[in-house]
């Protein structure tokens, strides 16, 4: 296979300038695809930088698919805890058990095969193939697009699109070390093409970018409109206690540990106590500190002296302490 020139000098750029990461280190061939699959589920949404400390954690307590299969639900949310979007969790256990179950324990290395699982989409599956199986898949995250973004001066909205972005990340070529030109073209937008600011004295393909011919380096994207959404969240208290529920109630946070929360649509003259973005909503939540009467099902009172030891949610762990403040 004869590389393409721009692909030659990411992969030079890369052997010489690539982050020591865990996941990336020489391991076994089952255990390469085992990390791989962690650190894939992990980075959806989230860092580097963040997820470092919770991958070796979490590697250390869950060593393999085995392990993650039959691992209780209490200590994966509790490894977890902080990383936020507490489903993916869920979705690698169930993946790890479908795994076991009809592929006899063995990740499998097709694209089809991979997307059938619970938390692997595209971006995923692409990964997985290119960075555990060096097939030769591009896999469109965040840095990568931005790359291409500049690289070849994309800034209208056609030009924008998923679609269309996809179908141009062909200009960076193919290499018959797949594996590493993935997270070579991951690495040049996380170090170099970085969202401001970007690096391109150090960059091993600025020659040939039309942003940096054309000096801006400024990034179109499409618009996505946050959803806002309004909330009662009643506080309980007794003693030093509070009253927290399973939350079966609403899509966000699913069977975590919440207050008692309820939901106004629209509602006129709003006045919030505290604000929350999560995902793709905009959370205004107002407090309502009431006398129990009645207690709700799949509830359960919490000693707030001894925050750390419960599995909570950030979301939750931020309004204990906004109460505790106000």
């Amino acid at each position: 296979m004869k590389e393409p020139l721009i692909t030659k000098k990411i992969l030079k750029w890369y052997d010489l300038n690539k982050r020591s990461l865990p996941w990336r280190k020489k391991v076994p061939v089952q255990k390469k695809q085992y990390f791989t699959l962690v650190s894939e589920f992990m980075l959806q949404q989230t860092q580097v930088v963040t997820v470092i400390p919770y991958f070796n954690k979490f590697i250390k307590e869950v060593p393999n698919l085995k392990a993650l299969s039959q691992v209780q639900n209490k200590k994966l949310i509790k490894l977890w805890e902080g990383l936020g979007y507490y489903s993916r969790a869920k979705n690698l256990k169930k993946t790890a058990q479908l795994i076991i179950k009809n592929f006899k324990g063995k990740l499998p290395n097709d694209f089809e095969l991979l997307m059938s699982l619970p938390g692997i989409g595209n971006y995923t599956a692409s990964a997985i193939l290119a960075i555990a199986f060096n097939k030769p898949f591009i896999p469109l995250d965040g840095n990568i697009e931005r790359v291409l973004k500049r690289y070849l001066y994309l800034k209208k909205d056609k030009e924008i699109q998923k679609d269309v972005i996809s179908e141009k990340k062909s200009v960076f070529g193919i290499s018959s070390r797949s594996s590493d030109y993935a997270q070579a073209l991951m690495e040049l937008g996380a170090l170099i093409c970085k969202p401001i600011n970007p690096e391109c004295n150090r960059c091993p393909v600025s020659k040939s970018c039309k942003s940096l011919k054309k000096n801006d380096f400024n990034l179109s994207k499409l618009k996505k409109k946050n959803k806002d959404k309004y909330f009662i969240l009643k506080v309980y208290k007794k003693d030093k206690k509070f009253l927290l529920i399973k939350n079966t109630k609403f899509n966000f946070l699913k069977n975590l540990t919440i207050f008692p929360m309820e939901e106004l649509i629209e509602p006129k003259n709003f006045d919030e106590n505290f604000k929350f973005k999560m995902s793709n909503m905009n959370m205004s939540i107002k407090i309502k500190y009431l006398k129990n009467t009645k207690r709700p099902p799949s509830s359960y009172w919490f000693d707030k002296e001894k925050l750390d030891k419960y599995v909570l949610p950030t979301f939750t762990k931020k309004i204990v302490k906004y109460i505790e403040r106000n």
